[in-house]
């Protein structure tokens, strides 16, 4: 298997702020963090053409039907990579980061009237092994990864020395 293309970054990375501006779900455009309040793992690729947001709130803060989950709350992929491989991947440095995975696994949730056209939305998902389980108050496309489906634990690589547009250590 080839090195992943992720990277560790961070909620206020500046490397990552043009690629978060260009999400369907930023709130404050130019805003210097993108990444909801609580516990995060955000992942950059090398060449800055992706962008991954784990975020693990507190289920008591929740208002859908999946509290305690892992929420992929950001992902755009700008780059020539499978966005079903990066998702993989990113999974898996997800899973490395906090080996107790919750019971619920992970959810993401996609809009598809904001997505470019296709087959079926969320179909980078699925292709990555998501399920689609239902909708949200809102009308969002629900979809989980249970955590008998997640790729093994994989640490991500190079996570120092990259956060602020530096070299890999």
């Amino acid at each position: 298997m080839t090195e992943s293309p992720w990277r560790l970054s961070d909620r206020f990375d500046p490397a990552a702020l043009p690629l978060a501006d260009r999400h369907y779900n930023r709130q404050k455009v130019g805003s210097p963090q993108f990444v909801p309040p609580g516990r995060c793992l955000v992942l950059l690729t090398a060449d800055r053409s992706a962008l991954w947001v784990t975020s693990w709130p507190f289920a008591q803060f929740v208002r859908h039907a999946w509290g305690g989950a892992w929420v992929n709350s950001l992902f755009r992929n700008e780059g020539e990579g499978l966005s079903s491989d990066l998702i993989r991947l990113a999974v898996a440095h997800t899973a490395a980061r906090w080996p107790a995975v919750p019971d619920l696994g992970m959810v993401t949730f996609v809009d598809a009237s904001k997505v470019r056209r296709k087959r079926d939305p969320g179909r980078c998902y699925r292709k990555a092994g998501f399920h689609h389980v239902g909708f949200t108050a809102g009308g969002l496309h629900a979809f989980q990864m249970p955590p008998t489906d997640m790729p093994a634990p994989e640490a991500v690589p190079h996570s120092q020395g990259v956060l602020f547009g530096g070299e890999a250590a």
